[in-house]
């Protein structure tokens, strides 16, 4: 055969190949060129240059300011003082708008450089070179400075941001995951200090974002956000050869939000030596980085804007996450909130998620002490301590007695957000310190009942052992005995990753006496009450039955939590909290649905219902809607969208709700009031990321049908699919599909399916290509099994499928399009292996015992 035809039109092909290649990179370079632009005007003294979402405008008349900068065509700072450096020393200000001599410029390409950047007086002078090196997906902003002597520096801006007004951004998230939400800067000279060294600056209104990443080599970053006298956003970075230590309070020096003063940080000493810091400036489209799908029935803006800004305000510093806000005067941080974790389930944010990993390592070296009593919290300044009971770092058990709850919830936040992360190395440096935070708690267990007892005998001790601080839970508590029943159960499974079954053992034993004693009636020295219908707050000593009120967290927790799996008692509690809500037409469930006894209580809490008597508090929101979302999720749902009303009124920026105005109350904001949402998303839309699957486990309503929600797990981003008795999940390559709740798990060329809450995988199945796979559960069971199997993909291909969990030696039937085509064994552990061709259409495939 003569291939030299075939050979010249492959020659004549390649070459074409090669043309429409290089025409291609020619037309890229010429986009480029376009869209980097460097305009030099020599009489004004000023430089122009960006690329297509970013502009800026250098001003270098006897200065060093960024006079213009737009995000994606909108101005966000223009004027005299833009960016630019600045330092306060003991002798005054000095700043990069006022130099001593003309500094000099130079342009290559896409690098502008300005050297002699020379400001300060006789004491100090600061030498700076800037450099910025612009791309089509940033600019880079480069700065090399050096002091003419060591001094100590009062307050650094380096550089200094002032954006237009402080309404141009919503917030800035940090690096860590927290927030500087600016609709908290209620008043002028407003600041907030952090340490973190990136800033991502969003406005959900016009979807332009700004990130903000300083590197600094060996040195320690910080950043500070002030609202100025004539109502600008002052944005400042200053970097340190030490971590910047907070100015107030005096004697304390952990004070992150001020009022009526910028100067948040201490003063601190620097180096003569040369430094360099690198910034880069890059554009986001809000939307596409932090748009959370297609929501149907739901308002997806106020959904967004919850778990945007209110699901973060706990976040106070790096290292320091918890419920209230750093806009409180002091700042409290409460380790007995066993929902921190949990609030990242619906933020969904990788930053968040390994913010919280540094903290709870902070906590777990730092918060315990060495015979395992976990400290109740942390704050601003020693206000609220118990005489003598604090650390060096603001660590500290609470005037209102020890708050027992802050060991068990220590340990659920470690697991929840292992389960969130998978990251089993890190959760290995926590075993320790876990056990040892349960061990001490289940030790107070004196009389071997399974239910452990605070450090009071009675109510008329006046101390508090919870998260409800002011009312005088004493003795044996249900409220701490049911955050240490659901930390039990979920620290168990770790045990069991982590292989230490013996241990595992012992905490699931543990948590079954705990909840056969829970659930016995109070006449037996159990906390269910006959006469009330309700679990109670707790028992004392001599066992006398106190809060037998409707305490609403304790029954929620015990439904939610599996506690009360008696579907009589679920009903009952369930629908008398629905009629008096009804009856009070409450937009939110209070703590109590009645009044606490004369002296169970804190005498400011009388008569009812005042503040922790009685009062709505959102931060229950989450166990109240996975409660009521087994049983009749219409009314979960109802109370979700109550508190969205309210959000559209008044941003739920307030400590709690008064119960007979419903109006807000409190000089904190909690991030607990983003609760309800967090549980609309882990309840109703069932989403829950597991260590090593994906678990959906939905609980929709019709006029819910047809969301579609958009989720991060680990590197993937996934769809997750809502209708009607019809749920999918997929990563934009493999997709599964189930009319009940499924596990999913993708990684290479494999997809995992697991059946219902399985922990192991039922289906495995194993492409060995980039080719897709849609896999339709529409029957799992050990006798039938039954899959509508196909691609997306044009190119037929053999998959390897092994389906585990069966009867061990049994021969299975695999039939496809309704012919039997192969007969199969189960081996000793009740798995077995096929291979089958996937085709475009879909082809039902049914393996049954035979």
């Amino acid at each position: 055969m003569n291939n030299k035809p075939w050979n010249n039109r492959l020659r004549k092909a390649g070459k074409l190949s090669l043309l429409i290649f290089l025409y291609s990179l020619s037309l890229t370079s010429l986009v480029m060129a376009q869209s980097i632009k460097t305009l030099n005007d020599s009489n004004s003294k000023t430089i122009s240059f960006g690329n297509q979402k970013l502009k800026l405008t250098l001003d270098y008349n006897r200065k060093a300011n960024i006079s213009l900068l737009e995000v994606n065509g909108q101005k966000v700072m223009e004027g005299k003082a833009g960016i630019y450096s600045e330092i306060k020393t003991a002798s005054g200000i000095y700043n990069t708008l006022n130099l001593s001599t003309q500094p000099i410029i130079s342009i290559d390409k896409n690098i502008i450089k300005i050297k002699g950047i020379r400001y300060g007086d006789k004491d100090v002078i600061i030498n700076e070179t800037w450099e910025f090196i612009t791309s089509e997906k940033d600019v880079k902003f480069n700065v090399e400075r050096s002091f003419s002597n060591p001094a100590t520096i009062e307050e650094a801006s380096i550089p200094s941001f002032n954006f237009s007004s402080i309404n141009t951004w919503e917030g800035a998230y940090q690096g860590y995951g927290g927030l500087a939400w600016f609709y908290l800067f209620n008043e002028k000279l407003a600041t907030y200090g952090v340490h973190t060294n990136s800033s991502k600056f969003w406005n959900s209104k016009t979807r332009n974002g700004l990130s903000v990443l300083v590197d600094a080599p060996g040195k320690q970053v910080a950043m500070k956000y002030s609202r100025t006298n004539n109502d600008q956003l002052a944005y400042g970075v200053t970097v340190s050869d030490q971590e910047m230590i907070p100015r107030y309070d005096a004697g304390t020096n952990r004070k992150r939000f001020i009022r009526q003063n910028t100067n948040v940080w201490s003063a601190f000493r620097v180096s003569s030596e040369k430094t360099t810091q690198k910034i880069t400036l890059s554009y986001f489209d809000f939307d596409k980085e932090y748009g959370r799908g297609k929501y149907v029935g739901m308002n997806g803006q106020q959904v967004s804007s919850v778990l945007n800004t209110i699901a973060r305000i706990g976040v106070i510093d790096a290292k320091h996450f918890g419920g209230n806000s750093w806009h409180t005067p002091y700042g409290p941080i409460c380790l007995h909130e066993q929902y921190i974790a949990q609030l990242g389930l619906a933020i969904n944010d990788n930053s968040y998620l390994q913010g919280y990993q540094e903290c709870l390592d902070f906590y777990r070296d730092n918060a315990i002490k060495p015979d395992g009593r976990v400290w109740a919290r942390w704050a601003y300044n020693n206000v609220d301590i118990m005489p003598g009971e604090v650390t060096d770092k603001g660590f500290y058990e609470a005037q209102w007695g020890y708050l027992m709850d802050s060991n068990p919830d220590l340990v659920t936040n470690v697991a929840e957000l292992f389960d969130q992360t998978g990251d089993i190395k890190w959760v290995k440096t926590h075993q320790l310190s876990s056990e040892k935070a349960l061990d001490y708690i289940i030790k107070r267990d004196s009389d071997g009942d399974g239910l452990v007892e605070m450090m009071t005998d009675s109510y008329k001790d006046k101390r508090g052992s919870d998260w409800i601080d002011i009312i005088w839970a004493a003795y044996e508590n249900a409220f701490v005995n049911a955050k240490l029943y659901f930390a039990l159960t979920k620290w168990a499974v770790i045990e069991h990753e982590l292989n230490n079954d013996l241990k595992a053992k012992q905490y699931e034993d543990f948590a079954a006496k705990l909840k056969r004693s829970f659930n016995k009636p109070t006449t037996e020295g159990g906390f269910w009450d006959e006469e009330k219908q309700c679990y109670v707050h707790w028992l004392d000593k001599d066992k006398s039955v106190h809060g037998r009120n409707m305490v609403t967290p304790v029954n929620f927790m015990a439904i939610a939590y599996g506690i009360c799996d008696d579907e009589k008692k679920t009903k009952i509690i369930l629908d008398n909290i629905e009629t008096q809500m009804q009856q009070e037409k409450l937009f939110f469930w209070p703590l109590t649905m009645s009044s606490y006894a004369p002296g169970e209580g804190k005498e400011e809490q009388f008569p009812f219902p005042f503040y922790e008597n009685g009062d709505l508090f959102l931060s229950w929101g989450a166990v109240a809607v996975k409660a009521y979302a087994n049983y009749k999720p219409e009314l979960a749902l109802k109370y979700v969208r109550n508190v969205m009303e309210r959000h559209s009124k008044d941003g739920l920026a307030y400590q709690r709700y008064g119960r007979v105005k419903q109006d807000g109350l409190g000089d904190d904001i909690l991030s607990g009031n983003s609760l309800s949402v967090v549980g609309l998303y882990q309840a109703i839309y069932g989403i829950n990321p597991l260590y090593n699957r994906f678990y959906l486990n939905p609980h929709i309503t019709k006029d819910l049908a047809g969301t579609i929600i958009k989720y991060n797990y680990r590197d993937q981003k996934l769809d997750v699919g809502l209708e009607m008795s019809k749920y999918s999940v997929s990563n934009g390559k493999h997709q599964i599909i189930s009319k009940k709740d499924f596990g999913f798990f993708s990684k290479d060329n494999k997809l995992f399916y697991f059946n219902g809450y399985e922990a192991k995988s039922s289906l495995i199945a194993d492409t060995k290509s980039s080719k897709s796979l849609i896999l339709e559960v529409k029957d799992w069971s050990n006798n039938k099994m039954v899959l509508n199997v196909s691609s997306t993909d044009n190119k037929m291909e053999k998959i390897n499928f092994s389906v585990y969990h069966l009867t061990p030696n049994t021969s299975y039937n695999i039939t496809r399009r309704g012919k039997k085509t192969l007969n199969v064994k189960s081996d000793a552990e009740g798995k077995f292996t096929y291979g089958d061709v996937v085709l475009i259409e879909p082809v039902e495939v049914v393996i049954s015992k035979q």
